[in-house]
């Protein structure tokens, strides 16, 4: 009796086996290109076209009408590398005045004691970009949403400007013994994590992203955990809720660990 050819249709391996191929790549499509982009908790599509479209990196173009809006608000600010980086000495003391209500919590000098972000040396446009934030209700807080909903855009101009003039302070943890972890230097390319250093100054510093050096370790883990959880959500792009939900438990306590032993 002889033996059918290794790829002929009347060979019954060979049809098991493409028939098998052909099941893993449609069910590899079906979860790559509609169930993964339906299953993200932000990302709004109108139908399954749009997940594939969404998945394959192409935008569709689609009337104004058509477009699918969040149910939340979102940043409406826009970042540039060259934003607030020239501030004149009047802005500075304006700030300085402005600056006296926000004392009890970011410190009389922009360091805190009470776990709340030290502002001293941050970014300018940092600074007035979580103000406008606070201000629109893209990010929520029952302290700073009240505090920035009577502010002038002067005076978040003049708040973030009066921060970056003074100069940054160890914190009281300082311990540069303390080695990088592998998320801040390297990331995790697997996982599609980007170094936290290429954002947040270490390695490069991405227009909008604050400075971490030095921040309470408390409130650098209730961020990531709020990013994670979607309850904080004025990062633009989800560019930090992407990352944050990839990120272990202990990933994030060697973060915050870190950057508060920073100077």
């Amino acid at each position: 009796m002889s033996e059918q050819p290794l790829f002929s249709v009347r060979n019954p391996w060979f049809n098991a086996s493409v028939g098998v191929t052909a099941v893993i790549a449609v069910l590899a499509a079906l979860a790559g290109l509609i169930w993964l982009p339906l299953a993200q908790p932000d990302l709004k599509l109108s139908g399954i076209w749009d997940a594939i479209c969404s998945a394959a990196g192409v935008p569709r173009a689609s009337s104004q009408a058509d477009s699918i809006q969040p149910d939340f608000k979102t940043s409406n600010v826009v970042m540039t590398s060259e934003m607030l980086t020239r501030h004149d000495q009047v802005s500075i003391g304006r700030g300085a005045t402005l600056a006296q209500r926000c004392a009890i919590c970011h410190g009389p000098q922009g360091v805190s004691d009470a776990n709340s972000p030290n502002l001293a040396g941050q970014f300018a446009a940092v600074t007035w970009k979580e103000l406008n934030d606070f201000k629109t209700g893209a990010r929520v807080n029952v302290v700073m949403s009240p505090f920035a909903a009577n502010l002038s855009n002067q005076d978040m101009l003049d708040i973030a400007a009066y921060y970056a003039y003074l100069p940054r302070v160890p914190s009281n943890k300082l311990d540069p013994a303390i080695a990088a972890p592998p998320i801040v230097t390297t990331g995790a390319p697997m996982r599609n994590i980007a170094p936290c250093g290429s954002c947040h100054g270490d390695i490069d510093n991405k227009a909008g992203s604050p400075w971490l050096g030095g921040q309470s370790a408390v409130y650098i883990k209730a961020q990531l955990q709020a990013f994670a959880a979607g309850t904080r959500r004025n990062d633009i792009s989800q560019q930090m809720r992407n990352i944050a939900r990839q990120m272990t438990a202990e990933e994030i306590d060697q973060v915050a660990r870190y950057y508060e032993a920073q100077p």
